[in-house]
């Protein structure tokens, strides 16, 4: 019965039973059926066709329908598309695991697979914990961060997100007490100023004894901002946490796979993080995964002694998700990342530049294949969103900011009319 239905029936029955995230169900934002999406293109059912500028939350980097991912979930489901991973193994996780292993900086050497970005914090924080305790240091449960972070809305991926302006604040006495600093200057070429430094030594000087890792979203603050910082501050904050025995965990959700300019943000810097969290871009926006990375200290310092790692998600490894991935990250080494995304870079700094002329904005910054218009004030989401479609693009503002994360075979054109509409309901802000 349900097929027979129209397109409006459709979204009626979707006000009427599905939740959307970040969404009132009494005054829901407005939500669009979608019927096909290729390349850069999503194309609704009403017929109009918009311009993706989001990459579905950061993370179809390769466009919609890519052949070479298709072929390899089709051929992936005809052999098996779910087993359990404790006690079987397959060839394609152990692929990715190696693909991994070989892109990231080399002394992380150990991936546990999980099913969301969020749960692979919940997963590191875990590690950091479980490695002191297993190094007879058991008072270390708590994490450092700096506000204005984001690491998703599990419960102790919240305890580190900013706890003030940030979307979890009503949760906070629920969730762990954390150790929070200020955020990183903003600035990818300003110096890093050293009242920083001192404030986060001062920190690890009073509570090192209780704090298992400075958890951080490299070069990068995504969600809590689009803040950019110089990444001098992670090479300097890594060497205040080897001297006050801290693990450093790098959150490369968002900033991984290239987003940065760079294959992970941390090649910006010249350090490596004891821990590495990865997803969102992982499997080219077809099916969710994640990833924590490791070293040898760490995992084997876990281990070492007869501890086993506890946690295991039912969907672990997915053989349809890595295949996923496996091919992805094919399609990723095929690309010469830097010239790709400074290229996207130049072209969103030139459509989005007038911007900073309207008297409604603040300031407007790029980085990579991120692009930011932010506003004095916040936006309204119900208003705003459909003056985006109107338009034919996709753009999901939040807060003050109008942003884009394209994906990376955008075109020039495409950006450009993804400016002119960012510029056009700016002005009307």
């Amino acid at each position: 019965m349900q097929d027979s239905l129209t397109s409006q029936e459709y979204i009626e029955l979707d006000k009427q039973r599905l939740w959307h995230p970040y969404t009132s169900m009494s005054a829901p934002t407005p939500h669009y059926l979608v019927e096909h999406a290729s390349e850069c293109e999503i194309t609704l059912a009403s017929g109009a066709t918009l311009i993706d500028g989001m990459s579905s939350w950061w993370s179809v980097i390769h466009g919609y329908n890519h052949p070479s991912i298709n072929q390899a979930l089709k051929s992936q489901i005809d052999d098996f598309s779910h087993v359990m991973f404790g006690g079987f193994t397959h060839k394609p996780a152990i692929d990715l695991a190696n693909k991994l292993v070989n892109m990231t900086p080399e002394p992380l050497q150990r991936v546990f697979f999980s099913d969301s970005g969020s749960v692979s914090v919940e997963v590191a924080l875990k590690m950091a914990i479980q490695y002191w305790h297993s190094q007879g240091k058991p008072t270390k449960q708590y994490f450092a961060t700096p506000k204005s972070g984001y690491h998703g809305d599990t419960f102790a991926a919240m305890s580190v997100c900013d706890p003030e302006n940030g979307m979890h604040n009503l949760f906070n006495g629920a969730v762990t007490e954390q150790c929070f600093v200020s955020p990183p200057p903003i600035g990818i070429n300003n110096p890093v100023k050293e009242e920083y430094i001192d404030e986060i030594r001062q920190l690890f000087i009073e509570k090192h004894q209780t704090i298992a890792g400075f958890i951080i979203e490299p070069v990068v603050q995504n969600a809590g901002g689009m803040r950019f910082y110089n990444p001098e501050y992670l090479n300097r904050l890594r060497d205040l946490c080897d001297e006050f025995d801290i693990l450093l965990i790098f959150d490369e959700i968002a900033t991984g796979f290239g987003r940065t300019g760079k294959l992970f943000a941390t090649n910006h810097t010249n350090i490596c993080p004891d821990i590495m969290c990865v997803g969102k871009a992982l499997t080219g926006g077809y099916i969710t995964l994640a990833a924590t990375l490791t070293t040898d200290k760490v995992a084997l310092g876990i281990s070492d002694k007869g501890g086993v790692f506890m946690h295991g998600p039912t969907f672990m490894g997915n053989p349809l998700a890595c295949a996923a991935a496996n091919a992805s990250l094919s399609l990723l080494a095929s690309y010469d990342i830097e010239a790709r995304i400074g290229q996207i870079e130049r072209w969103m700094t030139e459509a989005l530049a007038p911007c900073a002329s309207l008297a409604q904005v603040a300031d407007v910054r790029c980085f990579g294949a991120i692009g930011v218009v932010e506003l004095k004030s916040a936006v309204d989401q119900h208003q705003i969103q459909p003056k985006f479609v109107e338009r034919g693009v996709w753009v999901r503002p939040f807060g003050k900011l109008i942003y884009l994360m394209p994906p990376y075979i955008i075109t020039q054109s495409q950006i450009q009319a993804l400016g002119n509409a960012i510029y056009e309901i700016a002005s009307e802000e």
